[in-house]
């Protein structure tokens, strides 16, 4: 993978730059002996380079005993406990998983609380084999909690208790919490979250390789990928190496009023990975009233709806565009005598060189409408590049976050609509929450 930073130079303040870059080897240095904010989140740093074999060969194994049994596999969690897997999933597998019969098909519950959600799930579930995976370090959480409590239920009506259990994996704390004793008590397999990894970097845990074997993707070529980024990180840690490049960059722009990024991709099979990208950034970086609002859109499709805010609108974005090189199949536009569309100029054309020219025209006019685009070119997408571009995000996130001078690895702003939501609903301890609520909503 590469990156490209020439439609971006034009528009960077030099100064600022520079600045960013000396303080690079110290941000590293502070990742790597674990002396920041929020140091102990840190085991995704050496994660992959440390994932133990007898670890992936015991995934491995689950897995294919589950998919032998399974026509639906469902990942209960949300945000990390199952954005990473699904952002995988979905680009590695066929477009139109859901209509080619191929088993299990990968489903989700636990990200939302939509009751008609549940019931189309369930009515689905009724008619066809499944197991699942709950993913929970408390067991807690309310949305997965809701879901794997109804869902729990569902499966052992349809199975019993003993053949239910063997259908349940719970991935979750290694020694406590709600899920951990269920687990324990009704002899679930259990696969531990780690302690010093959170949610949004645990793709690399079983977090996200129990549910990517799942679907029959090689969990290996995913791991090698991010080892061999670990290692170029580790082996270069200078303002030279273009994790580095991209951090420096976007707090760059930051810094000199771009506010928002949107990720960009040419391929509809990495929307979920800008979504994983989004709660990734999002999460990290927006405390203390800071941070790069991190957006995304599909290109061509988006050029048609929000291409014309982004060319024309207020100037306080830019867009980081990840090009694949390489289509995994080849089709060619082919030739029509009476030319009626117009489109002969490109017969005999691949549509993947006609995407590549569409994303290159609309970079040259994004820059001439004064949007900075940074460019990251992967060679394609497979499960061994994808492992390096996660390891590349995480890294560039926690530098940049680091450069903002914030806690990368916590999230105390989330908690504030679950105290609210707990205090609505009447539960127990929140009573001097629930009258003061109450009292806002009556005026």
């Amino acid at each position: 993978m590469n990156i490209d930073l020439t439609h971006v130079n034009p528009f960077l303040n030099k100064d600022v730059v520079n600045e960013l870059e000396s303080r690079i080897p110290a941000t590293y240095d502070t990742i790597y002996q674990k002396t920041g904010a929020g140091n102990d989140f840190l085991g995704w740093v050496s994660l992959p380079s440390e994932i133990d074999e007898n670890l992936l060969a015991d995934i491995e194994k689950t897995a294919a005993e589950l998919r032998k049994k399974s026509e639906i596999f469902v990942v209960i969690g949300i945000g990390g406990s199952y954005l990473g897997a699904r952002a995988v999933i979905e680009a590695l597998q066929n477009h139109f998983a859901p209509l080619t019969g191929e088993k299990p098909l990968i489903v989700y519950a636990g990200h939302n609380m939509s009751e008609d959600y549940l019931h189309d799930l369930m009515a689905v579930l009724d008619k066809k084999d499944y197991s699942l995976a709950v993913i929970s370090k408390s067991g807690t959480t309310t949305e997965p909690a809701i879901a794997f409590r109804i869902l729990k239920q569902h499966i052992i009506n349809k199975y019993g208790e003993q053949e239910a259990a063997s259908r349940i994996v719970a991935i979750t704390d290694k020694a406590r919490g709600a899920l951990k004793q269920l687990a324990n008590v009704k002899g679930y397999k259990t696969y531990i979250v780690p302690d010093d990894v959170g949610g949004r970097f645990s793709v690399l845990t079983p977090v996200g390789l129990l549910p990517i074997a799942m679907a029959g993707i090689d969990i290996r070529a995913l791991v090698k990928g991010a080892v061999e980024m670990e290692r170029q990180c580790k082996a270069n840690p200078t303002a030279s190496n273009p994790v580095s490049q991209y951090a420096v960059v976007r707090q760059a722009l930051y810094a000199q009023g771009l506010t928002n990024e949107i990720i960009v991709n040419y391929e509809p099979r990495l929307v979920y990975f800008s979504e994983w990208w989004k709660q990734l950034y999002g999460e990290s970086h927006g405390k203390q009233h800071k941070g790069v609002f991190p957006a995304s859109v599909t290109f061509s499709t988006d050029l048609h709806s929000m291409g014309q805010y982004i060319q024309d609108g207020l100037r306080n974005l830019f867009e980081t565009v990840i090009s694949v090189e390489n289509a995994n199949h080849e089709l060619r536009i082919p030739m029509e005598n009476d030319d009626l569309d117009q489109l002969n100029y490109i017969a005999g054309k691949r549509i993947s060189e006609v995407n590549h020219k569409a994303e290159l025209g609309t970079v040259l006019a994004h820059e001439d409408g004064g949007v900075p685009v940074i460019r990251i070119t992967i060679p394609e997408v497979s499960a061994l590049v994808l492992g390096q571009l996660i390891y590349f995000f995480e890294m560039a996130c926690a530098l940049s976050g680091y450069m903002l001078e914030v806690n990368p690895f916590d999230q105390p702003g989330v908690e504030a609509y679950k105290k609210n939501m707990f205090a609505l609903l009447g539960k127990k301890g929140f009573e001097e929450k629930t009258a003061e609520l109450n009292r806002r909503l009556e005026l």
